[in-house]
């Protein structure tokens, strides 16, 4: 099990493939994704890379953060996520790691927080049908009708869907394809949506579900030092 990598979504656009294929992708940017920490089973019972990425300033961060990045002698990072490897997979702290740790036709499993909705009514939430926009209905055609049930149990059962808080949760696609890796920009092109708003932070792991390419770098994609 190799680490994931930090990235930032920059939008959605095409590709077109071999034989012509129009190819909708998500554009994911890899930028100053350095090792900030690395736990081992001998000292923290398990295996770790701690990674961080994109700039922060030194008066926006805290003193035990500061501490933190000045030990692995790394520059303050906005984005800070730790990611289980196996023992042979460590890295060393400070080592960066670029867009060419996926190959091309690998799948990927992507994280990322939905984009927020606020409070919305059960059609947007749920996509209930609505009550008839005749026959007695007046005012509301929106609403999602009865809850409940008779006498009997008289009450509304847990988990029932409803009006409420929409969006701006953890969620994860899995099996997205790689479609083209850029390592000199460090862009990640993979197929199709990936949650979240243009600009956000997600996580690009190898996919569970699938068996890990031979030509994938081991024990990770490094930048290599000019």
């Amino acid at each position: 099990m190799r680490t994931g990598l930090i990235a930032k979504k920059l939008g959605m656009s095409r590709i077109f493939d071999a034989n012509g294929k129009h190819v909708p992708v998500t554009v994911l940017k890899v930028d100053g994704c350095q090792v900030t920490a690395v736990q081992t089973k001998e000292k923290n019972g398990y295996t770790s890379v701690q990674l961080g990425s994109g700039n922060k300033k030194v008066n926006r961060t805290s003193k035990a953060e500061r501490g933190h990045f000045a030990k692995a002698k790394v520059e303050p990072k906005q984005k800070v996520v730790e990611f289980r490897v196996d023992e042979k997979n460590l890295l060393e702290v400070g080592a960066e790691l670029c867009a060419s740790h996926f190959v091309p036709g690998q799948f990927v499993d992507v994280s990322g927080v939905t984009i927020g909705r606020g409070f919305q009514g059960g059609m947007k939430r749920w996509n209930f049908k609505g009550l008839r926009a005749t026959h007695g209905v007046s005012v509301s055609h929106r609403s999602i009708g009865s809850t409940g049930q008779r006498q009997d149990p008289g009450r509304v059962f847990k988990n029932k869907k409803m009006p409420g808080h929409m969006g701006a949760r953890n969620r994860t696609m899995i099996n997205l394809r790689v479609v083209a890796v850029d390592a000199e920009n460090g862009l990640i092109m993979v197929a199709g949506a990936v949650h979240g708003y243009k600009g956000s932070w997600v996580t690009v792991k190898d996919a569970m579900k699938k068996v890990l390419p031979k030509d994938a770098p081991k024990p990770a994609g490094l930048k290599i030092k000019a």
